[in-house]
């Protein structure tokens, strides 16, 4: 079935306006123009349509949602797989977060007792869960179970305030990588200062003395040739994904 402007925004539940924006940016042109001037979309349209709502659903941004459709080898049917798992934890993940205030609001009408721990360890345990159902195949094969089920320990160990040092440090090496994009090279100092705190954080999660080069590096290579981590990075920054894994190509060369 075929549809014109209005009669897809109808059904989408996006604006004329952001359909003829997306026909602008060449990210979903029409199937063609009738003779009364209407343009109108067909199957592949729609179903284009439905994998960018997806996408932008998940957080990332139209160019990067571009880059990721018109890519050689582009699996639909593998992406709307991932995009389910990727749902499903967001879900998982707010009905945790909506538990865990349920419980602080219980606890401060003085109708249970919650401790500082237990403020935290639901979200904790969240973030172990969504790990391991996003990546955990990928990373044990690469790793190890045993290195796996320590850094996963290690999470679960941290108090308050160091998970908040993690997270501000893991924020900090990424907008230092969008100014090492803008100002210079891989190899450039910010670049390689990025690559420090990389480092840094990933060893607020690692094993002590579980850190080698290699490892390192092959985390990098891991971040491309994965899509869910290069739509990760590239939602950042499109093109940070290959650049933090160039960036540690050096790093862990010198």
């Amino acid at each position: 079935m075929a549809y014109h402007v209005k009669q897809l925004a109808e059904i989408s539940g996006v604006t004329a306006r952001t359909l003829r924006y997306y026909d602008r940016l060449g990210l979903l042109s029409p199937s063609g123009v009738r003779e009364n001037g209407y343009r109108y979309y067909e199957a592949k349209e729609v179903d284009r349509l439905q994998q960018i709502l997806v996408f932008r659903e998940l957080g990332l941004p139209l160019m990067v949602i571009g880059e990721i459709l018109d890519a050689p080898g582009f699996d639909r049917g593998k992406a709307l797989e991932e995009h389910l798992q990727a749902l499903r934890a967001k879900r998982r993940k707010l009905d945790q977060l909506i538990e865990t205030v349920k419980k602080t609001i219980d606890s401060e009408k003085g109708e249970r007792e919650m401790s500082d721990r237990e403020k935290f360890e639901g979200l904790k345990k969240q973030m172990v869960e969504d790990n391991e159902r996003a990546y955990g195949d990928e990373i044990r094969q690469a790793y190890g179970h045993d290195m796996v089920d320590a850094a996963n320990l290690k999470l679960m160990d941290m108090d308050e305030s160091r998970l908040s040092e993690t997270e501000t440090l893991r924020a900090r090496c990424e907008e230092t990588l969008k100014r090492a994009m803008k100002t210079g090279g891989p190899g450039g100092a910010l670049a390689q200062e990025a690559c420090a705190m990389h480092r840094q954080w990933l060893m607020r999660y690692w094993p002590e003395g579980s850190y080698s080069k290699e490892a390192h590096r092959g985390l990098g290579e891991m971040y491309v040739s994965d899509l869910r981590f290069t739509s990760y990075y590239d939602a950042i920054a499109p093109g940070m994904a290959a650049f933090l894994r160039d960036a540690l190509d050096i790093y862990c060369a010198n």
